[in-house]
């Protein structure tokens, strides 16, 4: 609005005096939309947002599920993957650069780039592995009636946009909560984490609350039209 302003003003002071007040600038604008982060280079590719629109409308919605009998360890997470590496130095070396690991495939330098908050990180330890549809969300959402096996493949899953190096910082922070309670800070990740978020939840044919799915649909509509992939 500013650079209008500018060019505005320009033109009127070649003008006579008496043109000034039928061009005014409008009282109101429109508020655009932030810019759209595209995806990290190799997180697997969400549902693009038209898809992703359709899959939250097949969701079942229903009230969330107590947590009665949750335990992380019901979820086997951070499992085996070859080569001495388990799920989370997989998901540090896929989402960092320029990553070096030791004998014990843990990773001891490199640079990840926090999605959520827009972190720049330097070492491991201030990154999180995070669940995007965290462990009890799914056990709330129906991975409570899921068999062992089933819980452990949603926990590891590399095959989706299901995990993601982020800042311990915004992983902490979001905790267990769906996206009704917690969004990312930087609003320019909503579309991804959106996306990510159905993605998900459609594979696994988990519920949505009302209030998680009128998140989710405020969330696709910062997406850009197409949405913004990876370069």
């Amino acid at each position: 609005m500013l650079i209008l302003l500018r060019r505005h003003t320009a033109v009127l002071l070649t003008l006579p005096m008496v043109a000034l007040a039928s061009t005014a600038l409008p009282a109101t604008a429109t508020t655009a939309l932030p810019q759209t982060q595209p995806v990290p280079a190799d997180l697997p590719e969400p549902s693009p947002v038209n898809v992703a629109r359709t899959e939250l409308a097949g969701l079942v919605v229903t009230p969330a599920r107590p947590m009665t009998g949750y335990s992380r360890a019901k979820f086997p997470h951070w499992a085996a993957q070859g080569d001495g590496c388990d799920t989370r130095e997989v998901v540090l070396e896929r989402d960092g650069q320029a990553v070096q690991r030791d004998a014990d495939c843990r990773a001891t330098s490199g640079t990840w780039t926090s999605l959520y908050d827009d972190r720049i990180l330097t070492v491991a330890s201030q990154v999180d592995i995070d669940h995007v549809v965290p462990l009890a969300e799914g056990w709330r959402s129906g991975a409570s009636a899921w068999t062992t096996t089933r819980r452990k493949a949603f926990a590891n899953d590399l095959a989706r946009p299901q995990l993601i190096a982020v800042s311990a910082a915004s992983n902490r922070a979001k905790g267990d909560q769906p996206p009704n309670l917690w969004k990312p800070p930087s609003r320019a990740s909503w579309c991804i984490y959106a996306r990510a978020w159905v993605d998900v939840k459609h594979h696994y044919a988990l519920t949505v609350t009302s209030q998680e799915k009128t998140a989710l649909t405020e969330m696709l509509d910062t997406c850009r039209a197409p949405a913004r992939s990876r370069p």
